[in-house]
């Protein structure tokens, strides 16, 4: 598992906080100082707040389940997108659509949608359509594939939400809290920590510092796929072996029913001497 260092933690920017008049006091355990009217991050409880994270993600990833990455912000778009595709994960780099999590059926209902208008355009229904509905019906699937496209895969609810600006993303934290799925978070000075199970205190803002922390988290994750799929090799293997050891009983079942014969042999010839006992002592007793 690759854990950033402290100096590149530093590099990254990753200790750089808000103005102090910004500042949220529940994030003042994760504060080490202040100094030009900027709060500074310790970044000793970052890199120990990280490893703790990727721990749990790498579990999640290895029992096979999907965490949904959320950031609509600039700086860390295009980071989540490259990192979660690399490990198959769903992901909103576009606007959150409200109700994503609490009307999940309703949200499968427009992905069903896009796979609808897929199959018009396989079949040949598409072609029999005016050119008005045909625009209309591309400007539908663009629009769906903007803001769904990344989620097609997901076909229930994630097992946990990795948000980026817990702030900005507000609405996806009350909905996951709301269902009981848990929230990592990328939170900075001005957030509220509070309704994140883990938190990771560092700089939203700066798009390094967001690509050393995916970087540590992503790659974990892809550990824990990598140890799923070392299991299910294995397993066949272990099966393999058991049908092999299955026929020993069958063996031990044909000892015995040869032996059956012989046992049954033995008092077939004792039964002629008994019989000639009595005839060679007949002629004596005359």
């Amino acid at each position: 598992m690759a854990t950033p260092t402290f100096e590149q933690l530093v590099e990254a920017g990753c200790h750089f906080g808000h103005l102090k008049r910004k500042w949220n006091p529940a994030m003042a355990p994760y504060i080490f100082m202040e100094r030009n009217g900027i709060h500074i991050i310790d970044l000793y409880k970052t890199a120990a707040k990280i490893d703790e994270a990727s721990a749990a993600l790498r579990q999640m990833a290895k029992s096979g389940k999907k965490v949904l990455f959320v950031a609509t912000k600039k700086q860390a778009k295009e980071a989540i997108a490259d990192k979660a595709k690399a490990i198959g994960m769903p992901f909103v780099i576009e606007r959150w659509p409200g109700g994503m999590l609490t009307n999940f059926p309703t949200i499968r209902k427009a992905v069903k949608k896009m796979t609808t208008i897929d199959k018009m355009t396989k079949d040949g229904t598409f072609d029999n359509l005016s050119k008005r509905e045909k625009l209309q019906i591309t400007r539908q699937r663009a629009k769906l594939e903007k803001n769904l496209g990344s989620i097609a895969d997901l076909n229930r609810l994630p097992s946990a939400l990795f948000v980026v600006d817990v702030m900005k993303e507000h609405i996806a934290v009350a909905e996951a809290k709301r269902l009981g799925i848990p929230v990592f978070g990328i939170v900075d000075t001005n957030s509220n920590p509070e309704d994140i199970d883990f938190v990771i205190p560092a700089n939203d803002d700066a798009s390094k510092s967001i690509e050393v922390i995916l970087d540590a988290v992503c790659s974990a994750m892809a550990e824990g796929l990598e140890e799923r799929k070392v299991e299910k090799l294995d397993a066949p293997e272990a099966k393999e072996g058991e049908e092999g050891e299955a026929p020993a009983p069958a063996k031990r079942r044909r000892v015995r029913r040869n032996e059956a014969p012989k046992a049954e042999e033995a008092p077939a010839a004792d039964a002629p001497k008994a019989e000639e006992a009595p005839a060679e002592e007949a002629p004596k007793a005359e």
